[in-house]
């Protein structure tokens, strides 16, 4: 069985391409993928290449989080509230008409990787905890 800690890096390294993907329908969103998924056709140079700049960098963010010998919680929650953040973002965004459901359907992917980040995060407070008293 998979120990929490593996499983953890495991979602980190996955997050990795999914995050590479995603900057990918940013930088390109007329692409065919881009309009499979459903985003605009039409979205400024700047403001696609900046979008898929960040949303690389924190896939490589990941990766690199993976690698270290301890897994660095505040990055880990920073990650994890970014990825929520995103989910949160795309619903609203649906919700008043403005993107398509196969986006919120992809967002989903950084629901999940919030959901157990977040949850991993609160079982190593709770192991600290233990250990304290």
């Amino acid at each position: 069985m998979m120990s929490s800690q593996s499983l953890i890096r495991t979602t980190l390294w996955l997050s990795l391409p999914f995050n590479l993907f995603a900057a990918f329908l940013l930088a390109f969103p007329s692409s065919v993928f881009g309009q499979l998924v459903g985003l605009p056709s039409q979205v400024e140079p700047l403001y696609a290449g900046l979008s898929a700049l960040l949303v690389a960098l924190f896939g490589f963010a990941y990766a690199w989080l993976a690698l270290q010998p301890k897994i660095i919680q505040p990055l880990l929650f920073l990650g994890a509230a970014g990825k929520f953040s995103v989910f949160v973002l795309v619903a609203a965004l649906w919700f008043s008409g403005s993107i398509s459901g196969r986006v919120v359907f992809l967002a989903t992917g950084d629901l999940v990787f919030a959901l157990l980040w977040f949850w991993w995060l609160g079982s190593q407070r709770a192991l600290n905890n233990e250990k304290d008293h």
